[in-house]
């Protein structure tokens, strides 16, 4: 398996990983939001609310209002999935990349594809 860096040039990287995050953080926040409130003193929940708030502002005018808010950063989380899925490859030019093509996905899965292999 090729390492990201030698198949894609650095800003797809580079734009695949900050989406990625962004996108995971979401999902994060999603997923604690069932089991904590937002106002909740885990420094976990503080950041996730600290550091997705401005996105969950920023993408309120396209956000409908029968969501449940725990399922907003979802929601959210949603447009970047989009954008890493169909927009990035279209850039690209290909018309399907596959399963474990995300950069930044690839590079966690084989990092643990190497860590739990036999040697």
């Amino acid at each position: 398996m090729e390492p990201a860096s030698e198949i894609f040039p650095l800003w797809v990287i580079a734009l695949d990983y900050v989406s990625g995050v962004v996108m995971w953080t979401l999902i994060g926040r999603t997923a604690m939001g069932f089991f904590l409130s937002e106002d909740s003193s885990f420094f976990f929940m503080r950041f996730f609310v600290r550091a997705t708030n401005p996105l969950l502002s920023f993408f309120a005018p396209v956000t409908p209002g029968f969501l449940l808010p725990a399922l907003v950063p979802l929601y959210v989380a949603w447009f970047f999935y989009m954008l890493r899925f169909y927009l990035m490859p279209w850039l690209l030019g290909y018309t399907v990349m596959g399963m474990l093509s995300f950069p930044l996905e690839s590079e966690i899965a084989g990092l643990i594809y190497r860590t739990l292999s036999p040697q």
